[in-house]
Protein backbone atom coordinates (compact mmCIF):
# COMPACT_ATOMS: atom_id res chain seq x y z
CA UNK A 1 0.00 0.00 0.00
CA UNK A 2 1.01 3.48 -1.26
CA UNK A 3 1.88 5.95 1.95
CA UNK A 4 -0.24 9.48 1.48
CA UNK A 5 2.94 11.43 0.82
CA UNK A 6 5.10 8.97 -0.72
CA UNK A 7 6.94 10.83 -3.95
CA UNK A 8 5.35 14.18 -2.88
CA UNK A 9 6.77 17.56 -2.81
CA UNK A 10 5.45 19.34 0.03
CA UNK A 11 5.51 23.11 0.93
CA UNK A 12 5.00 24.36 4.54
CA UNK A 13 3.94 28.11 5.07
CA UNK A 14 5.78 29.52 8.12
CA UNK A 15 7.68 25.73 8.34
CA UNK A 16 10.30 27.57 11.14
CA UNK A 17 7.14 27.77 13.70
CA UNK A 18 6.70 25.27 16.59
CA UNK A 19 4.33 23.47 14.35
CA UNK A 20 6.61 23.58 11.67
CA UNK A 21 9.96 22.21 13.67
CA UNK A 22 7.66 19.43 14.23
CA UNK A 23 5.82 18.50 11.14
CA UNK A 24 9.43 18.37 9.08
CA UNK A 25 10.92 15.88 11.88
CA UNK A 26 7.69 13.71 11.43
CA UNK A 27 7.61 14.20 7.51
CA UNK A 28 11.19 13.01 7.07
CA UNK A 29 11.00 9.78 9.10
CA UNK A 30 9.10 8.61 6.15
CA UNK A 31 6.03 7.78 8.06
CA UNK A 32 3.59 9.09 5.57
CA UNK A 33 6.01 8.08 2.95
CA UNK A 34 9.45 9.15 1.51
CA UNK A 35 8.84 12.44 0.13
CA UNK A 36 10.67 14.23 -2.87
CA UNK A 37 11.18 17.43 -1.38
CA UNK A 38 10.23 19.22 1.82
CA UNK A 39 10.14 23.04 1.40
CA UNK A 40 9.98 25.39 4.09
CA UNK A 41 8.46 28.89 3.00
CA UNK A 42 8.60 31.93 5.32
CA UNK A 43 10.18 35.24 5.48
CA UNK A 44 12.26 34.72 8.31
CA UNK A 45 15.88 34.32 7.18
CA UNK A 46 17.19 34.01 10.77
CA UNK A 47 14.89 30.89 11.77
CA UNK A 48 15.65 29.36 8.48
CA UNK A 49 19.14 29.59 9.03
CA UNK A 50 18.99 28.22 12.91
CA UNK A 51 16.74 25.54 11.80
CA UNK A 52 19.00 23.86 9.12
CA UNK A 53 21.63 24.26 12.03
CA UNK A 54 20.03 22.15 14.29
CA UNK A 55 19.79 19.33 11.72
CA UNK A 56 24.02 20.01 10.19
CA UNK A 57 25.04 19.73 14.09
CA UNK A 58 22.63 16.39 14.92
CA UNK A 59 24.76 13.50 15.07
CA UNK A 60 24.03 11.23 12.74
CA UNK A 61 23.71 8.39 14.92
CA UNK A 62 20.58 10.27 16.45
CA UNK A 63 17.55 9.70 14.27
CA UNK A 64 19.90 8.83 11.66
CA UNK A 65 16.69 8.18 8.99
CA UNK A 66 15.82 11.69 9.91
CA UNK A 67 19.43 13.07 9.80
CA UNK A 68 20.07 11.20 6.64
CA UNK A 69 16.70 12.47 5.08
CA UNK A 70 17.29 15.94 5.93
CA UNK A 71 20.62 15.96 3.76
CA UNK A 72 18.79 14.92 0.57
CA UNK A 73 14.96 16.19 0.97
CA UNK A 74 15.09 19.60 2.93
CA UNK A 75 15.16 22.85 1.49
CA UNK A 76 13.96 26.46 2.80
CA UNK A 77 12.78 28.93 0.52
CA UNK A 78 12.48 32.73 1.49
CA UNK A 79 8.66 34.11 0.71
CA UNK A 80 6.30 36.28 2.36
CA UNK A 81 2.33 34.42 2.43
CA UNK A 82 1.68 38.06 1.36
CA UNK A 83 2.96 38.47 -1.73
CA UNK A 84 0.89 36.52 -4.36
CA UNK A 85 3.89 36.43 -6.87
CA UNK A 86 6.30 34.66 -3.98
CA UNK A 87 3.24 32.09 -2.95
CA UNK A 88 2.64 30.96 -6.65
CA UNK A 89 6.53 30.28 -7.20
CA UNK A 90 6.57 28.55 -4.08
CA UNK A 91 3.23 26.30 -4.83
CA UNK A 92 4.35 25.93 -8.56
CA UNK A 93 6.96 23.59 -7.23
CA UNK A 94 4.72 21.42 -4.61
CA UNK A 95 2.00 18.45 -4.63
CA UNK A 96 0.67 19.56 -1.25
CA UNK A 97 0.53 22.60 0.59
CA UNK A 98 0.78 22.86 4.42
CA UNK A 99 0.19 26.14 5.45
CA UNK A 100 0.81 27.37 8.99
CA UNK A 101 1.93 30.67 8.37
CA UNK A 102 -0.15 33.30 10.46
CA UNK A 103 -0.06 35.68 12.83
CA UNK A 104 -1.22 33.80 16.09
CA UNK A 105 -0.64 36.28 19.36
CA UNK A 106 -4.36 37.62 20.28
CA UNK A 107 -3.16 40.83 21.32
CA UNK A 108 -0.45 41.21 18.72
CA UNK A 109 -3.64 40.75 16.50
CA UNK A 110 -5.67 43.17 18.92
CA UNK A 111 -3.33 46.38 18.23
CA UNK A 112 -2.51 45.68 14.52
CA UNK A 113 -5.69 44.20 12.76
CA UNK A 114 -4.88 45.38 9.57
CA UNK A 115 -1.63 43.19 9.71
CA UNK A 116 -3.83 39.78 10.78
CA UNK A 117 -6.16 40.44 7.93
CA UNK A 118 -2.87 40.62 5.15
CA UNK A 119 -1.39 37.51 6.42
CA UNK A 120 -4.68 35.37 7.87
CA UNK A 121 -6.89 35.95 5.35
CA UNK A 122 -5.13 37.57 2.19
CA UNK A 123 -2.37 34.73 2.44
CA UNK A 124 -4.71 32.39 2.03
CA UNK A 125 -6.79 33.78 -0.87
CA UNK A 126 -2.94 33.48 -2.18
CA UNK A 127 -2.47 30.02 -1.58
CA UNK A 128 -6.34 30.02 -3.62
CA UNK A 129 -5.28 31.30 -5.90
CA UNK A 130 -1.85 29.75 -6.51
CA UNK A 131 -3.63 26.93 -6.97
CA UNK A 132 -6.48 27.62 -9.49
CA UNK A 133 -3.39 29.09 -11.81
CA UNK A 134 -2.66 27.09 -15.27
CA UNK A 135 1.15 27.06 -13.83
CA UNK A 136 0.53 24.49 -10.74
CA UNK A 137 -0.74 20.94 -10.00
CA UNK A 138 -1.47 21.19 -6.22
CA UNK A 139 -3.70 18.29 -5.46
CA UNK A 140 -3.66 18.96 -1.80
CA UNK A 141 -4.12 22.24 0.68
CA UNK A 142 -4.04 21.84 4.47
CA UNK A 143 -4.82 24.77 6.07
CA UNK A 144 -4.18 25.22 9.80
CA UNK A 145 -7.00 27.04 11.91
CA UNK A 146 -7.91 27.57 15.28
CA UNK A 147 -10.88 27.06 18.11
CA UNK A 148 -10.61 31.11 18.21
CA UNK A 149 -12.24 30.92 15.12
CA UNK A 150 -14.94 29.46 16.15
CA UNK A 151 -17.83 31.72 17.25
CA UNK A 152 -14.52 34.38 17.51
CA UNK A 153 -14.40 37.74 19.73
CA UNK A 154 -11.13 38.88 18.50
CA UNK A 155 -9.28 39.62 15.88
CA UNK A 156 -7.06 36.71 15.39
CA UNK A 157 -10.19 34.48 15.81
CA UNK A 158 -12.42 36.62 13.34
CA UNK A 159 -9.52 36.59 10.80
CA UNK A 160 -9.21 32.66 11.00
CA UNK A 161 -12.52 32.19 10.61
CA UNK A 162 -12.49 34.20 7.36
CA UNK A 163 -9.68 32.16 6.31
CA UNK A 164 -11.95 28.49 6.84
CA UNK A 165 -14.57 29.83 4.70
CA UNK A 166 -11.83 30.75 1.97
CA UNK A 167 -10.85 27.62 1.94
CA UNK A 168 -13.86 25.78 1.67
CA UNK A 169 -15.08 28.35 -1.67
CA UNK A 170 -11.25 27.33 -3.04
CA UNK A 171 -12.61 23.78 -3.82
CA UNK A 172 -15.53 25.31 -6.29
CA UNK A 173 -14.23 25.33 -9.39
CA UNK A 174 -10.95 23.89 -8.17
CA UNK A 175 -9.09 20.26 -8.73
CA UNK A 176 -7.60 20.86 -5.99
CA UNK A 177 -8.75 19.33 -2.91
CA UNK A 178 -8.55 22.06 0.25
CA UNK A 179 -9.48 21.17 3.92
CA UNK A 180 -8.30 23.08 7.10
CA UNK A 181 -7.70 21.77 10.82
CA UNK A 182 -8.66 23.20 13.88
CA UNK A 183 -7.29 22.68 17.38
CA UNK A 184 -6.70 24.30 20.81
CA UNK A 185 -3.75 25.80 22.88
CA UNK A 186 -0.31 23.48 21.75
CA UNK A 187 1.24 22.60 24.64
CA UNK A 188 5.00 23.52 23.66
CA UNK A 189 4.22 26.15 21.08
CA UNK A 190 6.43 29.34 21.52
CA UNK A 191 4.20 31.87 23.24
CA UNK A 192 1.50 29.30 24.64
CA UNK A 193 1.25 29.19 28.85
CA UNK A 194 3.28 26.16 30.03
CA UNK A 195 6.40 28.09 28.24
CA UNK A 196 5.22 30.93 30.27
CA UNK A 197 4.29 28.83 33.57
CA UNK A 198 7.71 27.17 33.42
CA UNK A 199 9.51 30.76 33.11
CA UNK A 200 7.57 32.40 35.97
CA UNK A 201 8.57 29.46 37.99
CA UNK A 202 11.74 29.32 37.57
CA UNK A 203 12.61 33.36 38.71
CA UNK A 204 10.51 32.95 41.53
CA UNK A 205 7.37 33.46 40.70
CA UNK A 206 4.27 34.73 40.33
CA UNK A 207 2.68 33.08 37.85
CA UNK A 208 0.30 35.10 36.23
CA UNK A 209 -3.72 34.03 35.46
CA UNK A 210 -5.47 36.39 33.33
CA UNK A 211 -9.02 34.64 35.06
CA UNK A 212 -9.81 32.02 37.50
CA UNK A 213 -12.51 31.04 35.70
CA UNK A 214 -10.83 29.98 32.29
CA UNK A 215 -10.67 26.97 30.89
CA UNK A 216 -8.16 26.15 28.20
CA UNK A 217 -8.43 22.48 25.14
CA UNK A 218 -5.32 21.05 25.81
CA UNK A 219 -2.68 19.44 23.19
CA UNK A 220 0.56 18.47 22.32
CA UNK A 221 2.30 19.23 18.80
CA UNK A 222 2.36 15.63 17.53
CA UNK A 223 -1.35 15.68 18.29
CA UNK A 224 -1.54 18.47 16.04
CA UNK A 225 0.21 17.30 13.85
CA UNK A 226 -1.93 13.61 13.78
CA UNK A 227 -4.72 15.78 13.10
CA UNK A 228 -3.17 17.32 9.63
CA UNK A 229 -1.89 14.11 9.01
CA UNK A 230 -5.54 12.36 9.42
CA UNK A 231 -6.86 15.48 7.00
CA UNK A 232 -4.34 14.73 4.51
CA UNK A 233 -5.62 10.69 5.46
CA UNK A 234 -9.00 11.36 4.74
CA UNK A 235 -10.63 14.55 4.68
CA UNK A 236 -13.46 15.47 1.53
CA UNK A 237 -12.74 18.81 0.00
CA UNK A 238 -13.93 21.32 2.82
CA UNK A 239 -13.97 19.73 5.21
CA UNK A 240 -12.53 20.66 8.93
CA UNK A 241 -10.85 18.44 11.18
CA UNK A 242 -10.86 18.57 14.80
CA UNK A 243 -9.28 16.48 17.21
CA UNK A 244 -10.71 15.05 20.45
CA UNK A 245 -8.72 16.59 22.65
CA UNK A 246 -8.60 16.78 27.18
CA UNK A 247 -9.68 20.54 28.39
CA UNK A 248 -8.48 22.06 32.13
CA UNK A 249 -8.54 25.18 34.33
CA UNK A 250 -5.79 27.13 34.07
CA UNK A 251 -5.76 27.11 37.56
CA UNK A 252 -5.33 23.99 37.83
CA UNK A 253 -2.35 23.93 35.10
CA UNK A 254 -0.73 26.34 37.34
CA UNK A 255 -0.48 24.18 39.92
CA UNK A 256 0.20 21.21 38.30
CA UNK A 257 3.27 23.15 37.17
CA UNK A 258 4.44 24.65 40.47
CA UNK A 259 3.69 21.27 42.60
CA UNK A 260 5.03 21.91 46.21
CA UNK A 261 7.05 24.82 45.36
CA UNK A 262 6.11 28.15 47.34
CA UNK A 263 4.97 30.21 44.11
CA UNK A 264 2.45 32.91 44.03
CA UNK A 265 -0.50 32.94 41.74
CA UNK A 266 -1.45 36.55 40.70
CA UNK A 267 -4.57 37.62 38.90
CA UNK A 268 -3.75 40.44 35.92
CA UNK A 269 -7.44 40.29 34.39
CA UNK A 270 -8.47 39.10 30.84
CA UNK A 271 -6.34 40.80 28.26
CA UNK A 272 -7.85 42.64 24.91
CA UNK A 273 -9.80 39.89 22.69
CA UNK A 274 -9.31 36.97 25.35
CA UNK A 275 -12.03 34.24 26.12
CA UNK A 276 -13.12 32.88 29.35
CA UNK A 277 -13.88 29.44 27.53
CA UNK A 278 -12.75 28.07 23.48
CA UNK A 279 -14.90 26.54 21.86
CA UNK A 280 -14.30 24.05 19.02
CA UNK A 281 -17.40 22.98 17.27
CA UNK A 282 -20.29 25.46 17.85
CA UNK A 283 -23.85 25.05 18.45
CA UNK A 284 -24.50 25.70 15.04
CA UNK A 285 -22.04 23.56 13.42
CA UNK A 286 -22.56 20.78 15.32
CA UNK A 287 -25.79 19.42 13.39
CA UNK A 288 -22.79 19.22 10.61
CA UNK A 289 -20.61 17.13 12.20
CA UNK A 290 -19.61 13.44 11.78
CA UNK A 291 -16.91 11.23 13.40
CA UNK A 292 -14.27 9.56 11.29
CA UNK A 293 -11.07 7.62 12.57
CA UNK A 294 -11.38 9.62 16.29
CA UNK A 295 -11.81 12.92 15.22
CA UNK A 296 -14.87 15.24 14.40
CA UNK A 297 -15.28 16.93 11.25
CA UNK A 298 -17.19 19.48 10.45
CA UNK A 299 -19.23 19.36 6.62
CA UNK A 300 -18.78 21.99 4.53
CA UNK A 301 -21.31 24.60 4.79
CA UNK A 302 -21.84 25.14 0.77
CA UNK A 303 -24.65 22.54 -0.98
CA UNK A 304 -22.04 22.04 -4.06
CA UNK A 305 -19.55 20.22 -1.16
CA UNK A 306 -21.89 17.96 0.49
CA UNK A 307 -21.35 14.98 -1.39
CA UNK A 308 -23.37 12.31 0.69
CA UNK A 309 -26.17 12.69 3.75
CA UNK A 310 -25.34 13.29 7.12
CA UNK A 311 -26.83 11.13 9.34
CA UNK A 312 -27.20 11.95 12.45
CA UNK A 313 -24.85 14.03 13.29
CA UNK A 314 -21.39 13.32 15.72
CA UNK A 315 -22.67 16.03 18.36
CA UNK A 316 -25.62 17.57 19.54
CA UNK A 317 -24.61 20.85 21.02
CA UNK A 318 -20.88 22.88 21.43
CA UNK A 319 -17.55 21.59 21.98
CA UNK A 320 -16.24 23.82 24.68
CA UNK A 321 -13.50 23.73 27.01
CA UNK A 322 -15.81 24.49 29.61
CA UNK A 323 -16.35 20.82 30.32
CA UNK A 324 -13.13 19.98 31.75
CA UNK A 325 -11.73 16.34 31.70
CA UNK A 326 -8.29 16.45 33.76
CA UNK A 327 -7.75 17.73 37.26
CA UNK A 328 -3.92 18.49 38.69
CA UNK A 329 -2.90 14.99 39.02
CA UNK A 330 -4.07 14.13 35.36
CA UNK A 331 -2.49 17.13 34.01
CA UNK A 332 0.99 16.36 35.55
CA UNK A 333 1.17 13.05 33.82
CA UNK A 334 0.08 14.86 30.31
CA UNK A 335 3.07 17.56 31.12
CA UNK A 336 5.27 15.32 32.24
CA UNK A 337 7.16 14.70 29.01
CA UNK A 338 7.44 18.32 28.42
CA UNK A 339 8.65 19.59 31.78
CA UNK A 340 11.19 17.01 31.28
CA UNK A 341 12.52 18.23 27.63
CA UNK A 342 12.14 22.05 28.86
CA UNK A 343 14.32 20.85 31.99
CA UNK A 344 17.14 19.24 29.55
CA UNK A 345 17.25 21.95 26.94
CA UNK A 346 17.91 24.77 29.72
CA UNK A 347 20.67 22.27 30.81
CA UNK A 348 22.24 21.80 27.35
Amino acid sequence: MTLPLEGKRILITGGTGSFGQVVVKRLLSGEMGQPENITVFSRDEAKQHYMRLSYINREAATDEIIFENFKRLLRFRIGDIRDPLSVLSAVREADVVIHAAALKQVPTCEYFPGQAVQTNIMGAQNIVNATRSNETNVETVVALSTDKACKPINVMGMTKAIMERIIVEGNMWNDTRLVAVRYGNVIASRGSVVPLFLGQIKNGGPVTITDVNMTRFLLSLNKAVDTVFAAIKGAQPGELYIPQVPAAKITDLAAALIGDQEIEIKVTGIRPGEKIHEILVSEEEAHQTIERDGYYVIRPMLPELQNEPLGEPALTGEYSSSNTTLGVTELRDLLQEYIEEHRMGEKA
